[in-house]
């Protein structure tokens, strides 16, 4: 059996590792959703011509891993509570979002947004949409924590996601 799930975390080469290496998890590409221009490519999401996010797609077994359990390694990896990207990734196309499939992950996303948001007693930024596009970014995009493991690990420690 074979699920899928989209999140919007920032930058994506810096999400994607964490999944792939999940049990259960099949594949991790990375793309762009949430815009409604047709292809668009890495150039102009990045400088928020296309209204899309950074964007990964997992395929995953429901029978291994959960969409929760996704969503809850999604939220450990982000900082939620940041309106306007993602450490130094600035501007929408690096906002955080979940793109549902069905009213269950939507329903599972925005109880788990709440739950965070009692817990801390602040607010998350984190969009909850119907998905209704993906597009896979470059293939230089693909991996790159594989491809370019020296410069993968300087743009965590640059961005400051090494420190979470």
């Amino acid at each position: 059996m074979k699920s899928t799930a989209y999140f919007a975390g920032g930058c994506f080469w810096c999400i994607t590792p964490t999944f792939r290496e999940m049990d259960g998890v099949f594949n991790v590409i990375s793309g762009y959703s949430g815009g409604d221009e047709v292809d668009p490519v890495y150039a102009d999401v990045k400088h928020q011509r296309t209204g899309h996010r950074e964007t990964i797609r997992i395929d995953y077994d429901p029978e291994q891993v959960s969409f929760e359990t996704l969503f809850d390694i999604f939220l450990s990896g982000v900082d939620p509570f940041d309106a306007g990207g993602q450490f130094i990734d600035r501007g929408h196309s690096y906002t955080l979002a979940v793109y549902y499939l069905n009213e269950e992950e939507r329903r599972t996303a925005e109880a788990g947004i709440r739950c965070l948001e009692a817990e801390s007693g602040r607010t998350v930024h984190i969009s909850v949409e119907p998905f209704k596009s993906f597009y896979t970014a470059e293939e230089a995009h693909q991996d790159y924590y594989r491809k370019h493991p020296a410069e993968f690990e300087q743009e965590l420690i640059d961005s400051g996601r090494k420190a979470r």
